[in-house]
């Protein structure tokens, strides 16, 4: 069984929970770590977890609000943490020993019952990596942090049966926001956010009969709304509106199972 669970999605903090396995044997692993310790502590128990049942972390980039407290989070419970080596650079490149991984893309990181396939993404940071997640059998993609989505990244993405996406923005709103021009530039450009309608497109392409499961995620609280979200990821499947899953910035979401 493969399923993941969003800790929390936005400006002021990242994380997802993807866990396979059985009642005999699980793997979790902890993607961004975008909190201080009490509060992923608090969002990990209300996902019934705790820090102790994670089994890796993987840091996309170097943004705060998806490194966090990963680096206290390995050392104090010994827990591997992987990174591309510009991510490393950027943050600091801290002594973590034998807990730091490296990794690229096009790398397979293999958890024991799952595996991570890193894939670069077009965002303004120093290597940003997103993931496909797979069990063999069910495949999960995590995207967000990108500024567009090249065909590199939508072949990363093809056949997986749930997507976490990013819709940052409606680009209207965030050009009448009170956002400076420079700021409105990055988030807007091509190495900044995904937009709704540019997230949107995505899901037309990469729409197919396995696909059973769309969260999306990031959604800026001053620059977009929820419902406006729903209405047009459900457009672009021909679903419902209430199949959309919005990943919240305070709550995530419940646990979703993939397949």
């Amino acid at each position: 069984m493969l399923r993941f669970c969003s800790l929390g999605s936005g400006s002021s903090g990242n994380g997802t929970v993807v866990e396979a396995g059985s009642r005999s044997a699980t793997r979790r692993l902890l993607v961004d770590c975008g909190f201080g310790p009490r509060q992923l502590a608090k969002r990990l128990a209300h996902a019934g977890l705790a820090c102790e049942d994670l089994d890796a972390i993987f840091i996309t980039h170097e943004h705060s609000d998806h490194v966090g407290c990963a680096i206290a989070l390995a050392q104090q419970h010994a827990i591997p943490l992987w990174m591309s080596q510009g991510t490393y650079a950027a943050i600091g490149s801290p002594p973590l020993g034998a807990l730091l991984h490296l990794a690229q893309d096009g790398d397979t990181i293999d958890l024991d019952l799952f595996e991570v396939r890193p894939f670069t993404v077009p965002h303004d940071a120093r290597e940003p990596l997103q993931l496909r997640c797979s069990d063999g059998v069910n495949h999960l993609g995590l995207a967000t942090d990108l500024g567009h989505a090249p065909a590199h990244v939508l072949a990363q993405l093809a056949g997986c049966h749930a997507l976490l996406l990013e819709a940052n923005h409606d680009p209207e709103m965030l050009a009448q926001s009170s956002y400076p021009d420079f700021l409105k530039r990055r988030v807007g450009g091509d190495w900044g956010h995904l937009s709704n309608t540019a997230a949107a497109a995505m899901l037309t392409a990469l729409a197919h009969p396995g696909l059973k499961h769309v969260v999306a995620a990031h959604l800026s609280e001053r620059n977009n709304r929820p419902d406006t979200v729903r209405e047009l990821f459900a457009q672009a499947l021909g679903w419902g509106a209430d199949a959309i899953v919005i990943a919240q910035q305070r709550t995530g979401t419940d646990w979703i199972c993939v397949g």
